[in-house]
């Protein structure tokens, strides 16, 4: 794998993790609301879920690639239609309504629930695997090694790279209020969202096997 692709790979993914969207935002509620041992052990549940996406992206994806050029072609075409769509829903979207309550915090948390409940929260998600198979062909080196190796390469360091961005947001709860209730961060974080969506659409349309 070129270093070049990883490293794209690497700054494409701290970008989107960065993007207010539903999973950095639950985290956020959580660890101001309810501690900040909450939000961590959600994070971990949502990148565990990220895993088994990863996982089931990587084997398919990789067969198709390897056996078939045309349906290959079909699937990236498709992915790059969704990730218009995507950025057309981010263009779409209003900003949300947050209710901070910090009494509802609990100094008894028990782990496993609250891991539980971030991996469902993201295995049932369809949109996080459609979102993968749009994602993850972009950055395969046509000369690289295996291509299932290379995604679950990829997915290793979306997951580290999520761990530590929501780890952060975790750490930084108390502080991001101000600017997470900003109308000018919403629309800064929208627009960015819009282009980097629109950027990386029109990347995968023209990429080649």
């Amino acid at each position: 794998m070129e270093l070049e692709l990883l490293l794209s790979f690497l700054g494409a993914s701290v970008l989107l993790s960065l993007m207010p969207g539903p999973d950095n935002i639950f985290v956020l509620t959580e660890s101001i609301t309810k501690g900040k041992s909450n939000g961590f052990a959600i994070s971990l549940g949502l990148m565990l879920g990220v895993m088994i996406h990863t996982l089931a992206a990587a084997t398919g994806l990789s067969i198709i690639i390897q056996q078939s050029e045309v349906i290959f072609s079909v699937i990236k075409y498709l992915g790059a239609a969704y990730l218009l769509y995507l950025a057309f829903v981010s263009f779409k979207e209003k900003e949300p309504i947050l209710n901070f309550n910090t009494d509802e915090r609990d100094k008894t948390v028990k782990i496993f629930p609250l891991l539980q409940k971030g991996f469902l929260m993201n295995i049932l998600n369809p949109k996080v695997s459609l979102f993968f198979i749009a994602f993850l062909p972009q950055f395969i080196s046509k000369n690289g090694f295996n291509i299932t190796l290379q995604m679950i390469i990829l997915g290793i360091i979306f997951i580290a790279q999520g761990i530590i961005v929501f780890g952060l947001v975790v750490v930084l709860s108390s502080k991001l209020t101000k600017y997470v209730n900003n109308p000018k961060f919403w629309k800064t974080t929208k627009w960015s969202k819009v282009i980097i969506l629109s950027v990386l659409a029109i990347t995968l349309a023209f990429s080649s096997k």
